[in-house]
Formats: structure tokens, sequence, C-alpha cells
């Protein structure tokens, strides 16, 4: 499998080619275009798993591609402008918060993980972690950096896409109180310890949203 990233930062298209029999998992609507010979299957990873994906932010379902006969080729796009990264699983594993996934080898397992801190953190109760050894191709809002931490780095939550599982993390509040936090408009913040990278994107969804539903008329 080759994963080509088009058109970044802004506009990216994730352009994979498969071999003959190869696949790919892709989150459910991803999907741009492919080429005929490419069959696509959908499943639900069983109730549990599906109903995991709905709490972590992703959809129910995911498709699978699948090239017969000849190499094929599928185009993945994000559903807000951005950035695509494609990353190694195996000897290192990551987390990611619950939008940026957009598709995966078969060999790599997204999975759930419940908790406090990724509520707190704004990616949702749940946070979504890689297992097995493989790809996947993670999606931003804006573009997509690699920071890297040797000790600890302090992120805005709103701009956090995925870090490296060795990394460890706490929540906290931007400045010296909750008041001063709430008036300095950075909110919460995660404080990354260890070694390891995290995946930056360069705009905030939410402030994003805030910002254009400012400018709307109101409904009538």
């Amino acid at each position: 499998m080759q994963i080509n990233v088009l058109y970044k930062p802004s506009q990216s298209l994730a352009q994979v080619w498969l071999a003959p029999g190869e696949a790919i998992v892709a989150e459910s609507g991803a999907m741009v275009g492919m080429t005929p010979n490419v069959v696509m299957t959908t499943q639900s990873g069983g109730i549990m798993s599906g109903l995991k994906r709905i709490f972590g932010g992703e959809s129910f379902f995911r498709n699978t591609f699948t090239a017969q006969g000849n190499q094929g080729e599928v185009l993945f796009a994000t559903p807000l402008c951005g950035d695509m990264v494609v990353v190694d699983v195996g000897q290192k594993q990551w987390l990611m918060q619950n939008g940026a996934f957009v598709a995966c080898s078969p060999t790599v397992d997204v999975a759930t993980r419940a908790g406090a801190k990724g509520f707190f953190s704004g990616a949702g109760l749940f946070v979504l972690e890689t297992r097995g050894q493989g790809q996947v191709v993670l999606g931003s809002f804006g573009a997509i950096e690699p920071v890297h931490v040797d000790g600890s780095m302090v992120i805005d939550t709103g701009h956090i896409v995925a870090w490296e599982s060795s990394l460890t993390y706490d929540v906290g509040k931007s400045g010296s109180g909750w008041v001063s936090s709430f008036l300095s408009g950075e909110g919460l913040v995660c404080t990354f310890k260890g070694q390891g990278v995290v995946y930056i994107q360069s705009r905030n969804a939410s402030e994003y949203g805030q910002a254009i539903g400012g400018m709307l008329p109101p409904r009538e």
C-alpha cells in the first residue's frame, strides 16, 4: 500500500494505491473517489465496538476498500479544510482525539479508550488508541505539525491531533486560576511529559465554529 498526501496543508487529499487483493479501512464518509475495481464493504465491528465509536466521536460504521484484479486507487478527505499525515504503527502506538482518524491498514485496530482525562481535555469522553502494526492516516483542521517533546510541553487542548502512547499527560488550567483561564480565552491545556511526538493542528474547530456562528444572522 502506498499513501500520498496531496494539496498540503489546507486542502489535503489522501491518495491510496492498493496492490491486487490489498485493502484499507476508512472512517464512514471519508471516501472521495475510487477506481471501478475497488470493492467497498461496510462493517460495524460489533455492537459494543460501534457504540464506543459513537461515544468517541466516530461513526458506527467503517468501510473496507479492497482492490480486485488490478492495482486500485482510493481518495480520502476530511470533513473540514485541513491537512493529513501518515504515521507508522508498530514500534510506536498512538492516541488521537476523536475526529482525527481517517483511514488505516487492516492490520491496525483503532479502538476507544475511556477516561475522564479524555473528557476534560476536549477530546470527548473517549480517545482513540491504535494497536497492531501498519499505517494510520490522521486528519486535522488547518495545518498539522509534529512537536517533539523532551521533558514537558504545554498544548492547548483544541489544537491536539494525536500523540505517542509513551507520553503521559495531565489536563489543567491555562492560567493561575479558573477565572483567569476563562477570561484569557485559552481554557484547558494538556501538559505532556516524557519523550515522544505530539501532532498539533493550526486551527481550533470549536473556536472557528463560535467565530462563524457569531457572524450569522439570528434564526427567525
